[in-house]
């Protein structure tokens, strides 16, 4: 179905896009997976191409497209001829904007152009061992030691871990108050800040996850992101763009899935004619069809709203619990209809099918969305 949100300046952009992806990241995603983690290079070589941070001002680097379109434009393409464990779209749209919203003008100039052009990789760390979800339950604590912050604690899964050179990290900063939190510009080789191992994951194989350890590190006052009290609040700020960025990526990764399986079902045969000529796959793919131009309509105008900041945390977080879902369904359905090919490595399908089960789960699993979602519609216990 014809997407009505783009222009002619936005598909001259999809070309363009497409014919680098397909050109300079598609021939690497391998060799990417088998190391586990993208190259340095990779991420200069898309600076260069000025595809990171398109939202930042030209005074430091950027574009200043102030278009999330650009951002879900190169995302989708990414993921249909790229390599989806490229978090362009982490370094970019999550962690980047704390940066640019709540830096000070000397943080901006710091740090900002490193990141335009990819020398400056980023991370966050948020997730604990015994917190996910629940980030006001973190136990890693930061102490005012009067000209600098002394950090310890430790955090996992932590996406770019291995590669970044800044890490944003939140840390407890008023201990008797559950949303008393700082974000600190941890770069590397300050030390005390050491890294686990690669932890090895069921999918997104050339994305490096890790665990991040913080024993007495002194981060400079110049280091602390606003003020050192308010870092929750400025985590629920951007949770609404962090769950639009993943969604795109679900609702894109579902959609190539399908086009795989349309070629895969009109190419096979068994029978005496194609798979695809069989009712039951008719009618498997015209629900799919349906139910991702439903979603993706919903997904374009969400885009929009963001576009104008009117994105409310409760509509990001249906649209999160729609997409990943639907990401789900659509994979496991698609990977049926591959019959036997289905299960195995040489076939896209069954790489994505392990790439997609994390998107139930990071950014909010679908059990805290549906919270969101039911809280805001006043079905909350606890007003009782």
């Amino acid at each position: 179905m014809p997407r009505m949100i783009f222009d002619a300046e936005h598909e001259q952009f999809r070309d363009s896009v497409r014919r680098y992806v397909q050109g300079e990241i598609a021939p690497r995603a391998e060799a990417w997976r088998k190391a586990g983690r993208v190259d340095r290079q990779a991420w200069r070589d898309l600076g260069a191409q000025g595809y990171l941070l398109m939202w930042a001002p030209e005074e430091y680097g950027g574009l200043g497209i102030d278009d999330f379109r650009y951002d879900q434009i190169l995302y989708e393409e990414n993921v249909r001829h790229g390599e989806v464990g490229f978090y362009m779209q982490l370094h970019s749209r999550l962690v980047a904007p704390y940066i640019g919203h709540f830096g000070s003008p000397e943080q901006k100039a710091r740090f900002l152009p490193g990141c335009i052009s990819g020398e400056t990789i980023l991370a966050v760390a948020m997730t604990e061992p015994g917190a996910g979800s629940d980030l006001a339950g973190m136990k890693m604590r930061a102490e005012d030691k009067g000209d600098h912050w002394l950090l310890n604690g430790s955090k996992t899964y932590i996406s770019n871990g291995l590669i970044a050179d800044v890490v944003l990290v939140a840390a407890r900063t008023v201990p008797d108050s559950r949303y008393g939190i700082g974000l600190f510009l941890v770069e590397e080789g300050m030390p005390g800040f050491s890294r686990g191992q690669k932890l090895h994951k069921m999918g997104l194989d050339a994305q490096d996850t890790a665990e991040l350890f913080f024993q007495d590190v002194k981060v400079p006052k110049a280091n602390v992101l606003g003020d050192a009290t308010k870092g929750f609040s400025y985590m629920m700020q951007g949770l609404a763009e962090e769950r639009l960025t993943g969604s795109v990526l679900s609702l894109a990764s579902a959609q190539t899935a399908f086009d795989l399986t349309m070629e895969y079902i009109q190419e096979r045969s068994a029978f005496g004619t194609t798979i695809g000529s069989f009712q039951n796959s008719r009618f498997k793919m015209a629900e799919l069809r349906s139910q991702l131009d439903s979603v993706q309509t919903f997904l374009d105008q969400c885009v929009l709203l963001h576009n104008r900041r009117e994105l409310s945390g409760e509509v990001a977080a249906q649209i999160k619990l729609l997409t990943s879902e639907l990401e789900g369904k659509v994979i496991d359905e698609c990977l049926q209809l591959f019959g036997g090919a289905g299960y195995m490595e040489e076939y896209r399908i069954c790489r994505m099918y392990r790439d997609a089960r994390i998107t139930r789960i990071f950014a909010g699993t679908s059990e805290i969305m549906k919270e969101i979602i039911g809280r805001k519609l006043g079905l909350d216990d606890r007003r009782r």
